[in-house]
Protein backbone atom coordinates (compact mmCIF):
# COMPACT_ATOMS: atom_id res chain seq x y z
CA UNK A 1 0.00 0.00 0.00
CA UNK A 2 1.33 3.34 -0.93
CA UNK A 3 2.34 6.16 2.04
CA UNK A 4 -0.40 6.64 4.36
CA UNK A 5 -1.55 8.77 7.45
CA UNK A 6 -2.09 6.84 10.57
CA UNK A 7 -5.08 7.23 12.84
CA UNK A 8 -6.51 4.58 15.29
CA UNK A 9 -9.05 3.36 12.87
CA UNK A 10 -7.94 4.22 9.45
CA UNK A 11 -4.85 4.65 6.93
CA UNK A 12 -5.28 7.90 5.08
CA UNK A 13 -3.79 6.61 1.13
CA UNK A 14 -1.81 8.63 -0.34
CA UNK A 15 -3.31 8.64 -4.26
CA UNK A 16 -0.95 8.72 -6.74
CA UNK A 17 -0.96 8.61 -10.49
CA UNK A 18 -0.96 5.18 -11.01
CA UNK A 19 -3.52 4.50 -8.45
CA UNK A 20 -6.53 7.35 -9.60
CA UNK A 21 -5.37 6.23 -13.29
CA UNK A 22 -6.60 2.48 -12.38
CA UNK A 23 -9.50 3.99 -10.35
CA UNK A 24 -10.95 5.97 -13.49
CA UNK A 25 -10.94 2.53 -14.91
CA UNK A 26 -12.95 0.73 -12.58
CA UNK A 27 -14.25 0.33 -9.45
CA UNK A 28 -12.24 -2.98 -9.21
CA UNK A 29 -8.99 -1.39 -10.66
CA UNK A 30 -9.23 0.77 -7.44
CA UNK A 31 -9.59 -1.98 -5.40
CA UNK A 32 -6.49 -4.46 -7.05
CA UNK A 33 -4.07 -1.59 -7.04
CA UNK A 34 -4.55 -0.48 -3.49
CA UNK A 35 -5.40 -4.27 -2.03
CA UNK A 36 -8.33 -3.21 -0.58
CA UNK A 37 -12.24 -3.75 -0.19
CA UNK A 38 -14.50 -0.80 -3.03
CA UNK A 39 -18.12 -1.02 -2.34
CA UNK A 40 -20.33 -0.64 -4.89
CA UNK A 41 -21.77 2.74 -3.45
CA UNK A 42 -18.16 3.83 -4.24
CA UNK A 43 -17.32 6.76 -5.28
CA UNK A 44 -18.24 9.10 -2.06
CA UNK A 45 -20.46 12.19 -2.68
CA UNK A 46 -18.63 15.04 -4.52
CA UNK A 47 -15.79 13.26 -5.39
CA UNK A 48 -16.92 12.52 -8.61
CA UNK A 49 -14.78 11.55 -12.68
CA UNK A 50 -14.19 15.39 -12.90
CA UNK A 51 -12.80 15.70 -9.37
CA UNK A 52 -10.51 12.52 -10.40
CA UNK A 53 -9.58 14.34 -13.34
CA UNK A 54 -8.47 17.45 -11.78
CA UNK A 55 -6.43 15.17 -8.89
CA UNK A 56 -4.63 13.60 -12.03
CA UNK A 57 -3.99 16.61 -13.46
CA UNK A 58 -2.10 17.79 -10.36
CA UNK A 59 -0.11 15.06 -9.81
CA UNK A 60 0.81 15.14 -13.86
CA UNK A 61 2.68 18.99 -12.77
CA UNK A 62 3.64 19.05 -9.23
CA UNK A 63 5.36 15.97 -7.39
CA UNK A 64 4.36 17.62 -3.81
CA UNK A 65 1.32 16.78 -4.55
CA UNK A 66 1.76 13.00 -3.55
CA UNK A 67 2.66 14.40 -0.27
CA UNK A 68 -0.04 17.63 0.34
CA UNK A 69 -2.91 16.07 -2.10
CA UNK A 70 -5.89 13.18 -2.47
CA UNK A 71 -6.39 10.51 0.16
CA UNK A 72 -8.23 7.53 0.04
CA UNK A 73 -9.77 6.57 3.70
CA UNK A 74 -9.22 3.13 3.90
CA UNK A 75 -10.52 1.55 7.46
CA UNK A 76 -8.32 -1.24 8.97
CA UNK A 77 -10.53 -4.77 9.91
CA UNK A 78 -9.56 -7.58 11.83
CA UNK A 79 -12.03 -9.44 10.44
CA UNK A 80 -11.79 -8.67 6.64
CA UNK A 81 -9.97 -6.94 4.06
CA UNK A 82 -9.39 -3.26 4.62
CA UNK A 83 -12.27 -1.34 3.41
CA UNK A 84 -12.33 2.15 1.19
CA UNK A 85 -14.96 4.44 3.05
CA UNK A 86 -14.05 7.99 1.60
CA UNK A 87 -12.08 9.98 -0.31
CA UNK A 88 -10.08 13.58 0.73
CA UNK A 89 -6.94 15.42 1.71
CA UNK A 90 -5.41 18.44 0.77
CA UNK A 91 -5.82 20.87 -2.22
CA UNK A 92 -2.18 21.50 -2.65
CA UNK A 93 1.06 21.91 -0.62
CA UNK A 94 1.26 25.21 1.51
CA UNK A 95 1.23 28.80 -0.26
CA UNK A 96 3.73 31.41 0.99
CA UNK A 97 1.50 32.34 3.60
CA UNK A 98 1.51 28.92 5.31
CA UNK A 99 -2.01 27.69 4.61
CA UNK A 100 -2.87 24.15 3.31
CA UNK A 101 -6.56 23.30 1.99
CA UNK A 102 -8.39 20.05 3.15
CA UNK A 103 -11.69 18.20 1.77
CA UNK A 104 -13.47 14.88 2.81
CA UNK A 105 -16.08 13.06 1.99
CA UNK A 106 -17.52 9.85 3.31
CA UNK A 107 -19.64 6.84 1.75
CA UNK A 108 -22.96 7.63 3.43
CA UNK A 109 -23.22 4.39 5.44
CA UNK A 110 -20.44 5.26 7.21
CA UNK A 111 -21.65 8.49 8.12
CA UNK A 112 -22.36 9.11 11.93
CA UNK A 113 -19.72 6.86 12.93
CA UNK A 114 -16.54 9.07 13.61
CA UNK A 115 -14.68 8.66 10.39
CA UNK A 116 -14.63 12.33 8.68
CA UNK A 117 -13.56 13.72 12.16
CA UNK A 118 -11.06 10.77 12.66
CA UNK A 119 -9.81 12.11 9.09
CA UNK A 120 -9.85 15.27 9.70
CA UNK A 121 -7.89 14.64 12.98
CA UNK A 122 -5.26 12.93 10.88
CA UNK A 123 -4.88 15.97 8.10
CA UNK A 124 -4.50 18.65 10.71
CA UNK A 125 -1.34 16.36 12.32
CA UNK A 126 0.15 15.80 9.07
CA UNK A 127 -0.14 19.54 8.23
CA UNK A 128 0.87 20.61 11.47
CA UNK A 129 3.99 18.39 11.57
CA UNK A 130 5.58 20.89 8.66
CA UNK A 131 6.84 24.27 10.04
CA UNK A 132 6.10 25.73 6.97
CA UNK A 133 2.00 25.34 7.61
CA UNK A 134 0.79 28.30 10.17
CA UNK A 135 -3.08 27.55 9.35
CA UNK A 136 -5.62 24.43 7.58
CA UNK A 137 -8.62 25.83 6.11
CA UNK A 138 -11.68 24.08 4.54
CA UNK A 139 -14.70 25.20 2.34
CA UNK A 140 -18.18 23.45 2.86
CA UNK A 141 -21.96 24.15 1.46
CA UNK A 142 -23.78 26.17 4.22
CA UNK A 143 -26.50 23.40 4.09
CA UNK A 144 -23.82 20.61 4.62
CA UNK A 145 -24.76 20.79 8.94
CA UNK A 146 -22.78 17.68 9.30
CA UNK A 147 -19.57 18.56 7.76
CA UNK A 148 -19.57 21.78 9.39
CA UNK A 149 -20.11 19.91 12.48
CA UNK A 150 -16.84 18.00 11.37
CA UNK A 151 -14.61 21.08 11.41
CA UNK A 152 -15.83 23.13 14.34
CA UNK A 153 -15.06 19.87 16.62
CA UNK A 154 -11.78 19.66 15.09
CA UNK A 155 -11.70 23.18 16.11
CA UNK A 156 -12.17 25.00 12.97
CA UNK A 157 -13.69 28.71 13.10
CA UNK A 158 -16.00 30.47 10.58
CA UNK A 159 -14.13 32.54 8.37
CA UNK A 160 -16.37 33.83 6.15
CA UNK A 161 -16.85 33.26 2.22
CA UNK A 162 -15.48 30.86 0.46
CA UNK A 163 -13.59 31.11 -3.17
CA UNK A 164 -17.23 30.08 -5.15
CA UNK A 165 -20.22 31.30 -4.82
CA UNK A 166 -22.35 30.09 -2.13
CA UNK A 167 -19.55 28.13 -0.26
CA UNK A 168 -17.99 28.83 3.62
CA UNK A 169 -14.61 28.75 4.70
CA UNK A 170 -13.17 27.19 7.92
CA UNK A 171 -10.15 27.88 9.62
CA UNK A 172 -7.78 26.53 12.03
CA UNK A 173 -4.82 27.43 13.40
CA UNK A 174 -1.61 26.26 14.45
CA UNK A 175 -1.72 26.66 18.30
Amino acid sequence: MPKAIHTPRLDLVAGSLAIVQRELESREALAEILGVEVPESWPPPLYDRDAMRWILDRLAVNSDFETWGFRYMVLRRDDAPPLAIGAGGFKGPPTPQGTVEIGYSVLPEHHRQGYASEAVHGFLEHAYADPRVRAVVAETLPELAPSIGVLEKAGFCFDGDGSEPGVVRYRHERR
